[in-house]
């Protein structure tokens, strides 16, 4: 009987999966609608008293997206100082949903990333995902991995769509 290879493993083929980097903390969007009179007005002193009792050390570790779930009309500061008071807690804060801030974190991490393991190799962009990995992480992962790889393929090994391939 022949003995089944994984010819798959055997090769230079690279797989770039980005649920590898995504976040392990917590993510938490916070409705800042809670603070405003009536849900939608902004008292200056009523809300600046609210922020000063709210309990930020439950943000702790986690990463932040600042939305209004009311059509308010907001100042732009209104924002801001929410973040103040969430800085020494959370990780990142982005003013937007929580698919806006996984975005802003997949940036971060795909600038920061070394693909000199990919240079001149095959590259698989795992595109299964069981986790919310926004589409634009995608793209932004694809543009950083051209100028490394050989060629890019989007999928899984046994059924892949190629992207691009590297003229010689």
């Amino acid at each position: 009987m022949d003995e089944i290879v994984n010819r798959v493993a055997n090769s230079a083929l690279k797989v770039f999966d980005l649920e590898d980097y995504f976040p392990k903390q917590k993510i938490i969007a916070l409705d800042i609608s809670q603070w405003l009179f009536g849900g939608f007005i902004l008292k200056e002193t009523e809300f600046r008293d609210s922020l000063k009792q709210h309990d930020w050390t439950q943000y702790q570790n986690s990463y932040v997206a600042l939305y209004c779930s009311e059509d308010a009309i907001l100042p732009a500061w209104a924002y801001t100082l929410v973040s103040v008071y969430l800085q020494p807690n959370a990780l990142k804060v982005v003013n937007g949903t929580s698919k806006e801030l996984l975005l802003s974190y997949y940036q971060d991490v795909l600038n920061q990333l070394d693909y000199s393991e990919f240079q001149d190799k095959p590259v698989i962009l795992k595109g299964c995902s069981n986790k919310p990995v926004p589409q634009e992480a995608y793209v932004l992962a694809t543009q950083k991995l051209m100028g490394f790889a050989k060629s890019i393929m989007f999928g899984e090994a046994c059924s892949s769509v190629p992207l691009f391939k590297r003229k010689q």
